[in-house]
């Protein structure tokens, strides 16, 4: 079972990070793999789980569910119920952490997933770095951008 774990150091507050992430239909503003995204069932962003639809920009589509928000703790999971790839049972959780030496933020960001053996390498490939290394780059330019 591949054990996915990313983390970066953004320079910004952790606030300010998390008041992007924290929008669990808002990653089609910001990642660079989503095209389109939206919650099922008009239910808030915020609410365990509800299911977000995406879209992404080759045109495929998933559905992933928020498991866990904790505002005190600034984290959430989620998991992927439909997708077109071979992605089993994918888990993720995302966490943020202060960094007080210059007011930043370690952003931790790991899965666990099961696939088919030929898959192994090129599934672990595309989560840790189309999906979690693609969006630790996007979330500074798009803080950057706002700024």
């Amino acid at each position: 079972m591949p054990h996915i774990v990313k983390s970066t150091i953004v320079d910004a507050p952790t606030d300010a990070v998390w008041d992007v992430l924290r929008d669990f239909n808002g990653f089609d503003r910001w990642h660079p793999a989503l095209a389109t995204s939206a919650i099922e069932r008009a239910q808030s962003s915020d609410k365990i789980g509800c299911v977000r639809r995406v879209k992404l920009k080759d045109g495929s589509e998933l559905r992933e569910q928020l498991l866990a928000l904790s505002d005190l703790e600034q984290t959430y999971s989620y998991c992927l119920l439909d997708t077109p790839i071979p992605l089993f049972n994918y888990v993720a959780h995302v966490r943020l952490f202060p960094v007080t030496d210059g007011d930043r933020t370690f952003w931790h960001w790991e899965s666990r997933f099961t696939t088919r053996p030929e898959d192994r390498d090129r599934m672990t490939r595309l989560v840790s770095e189309d999906i979690y290394q693609a969006g630790f780059e996007a979330i500074r330019r798009h803080l950057k951008e706002a700024a």
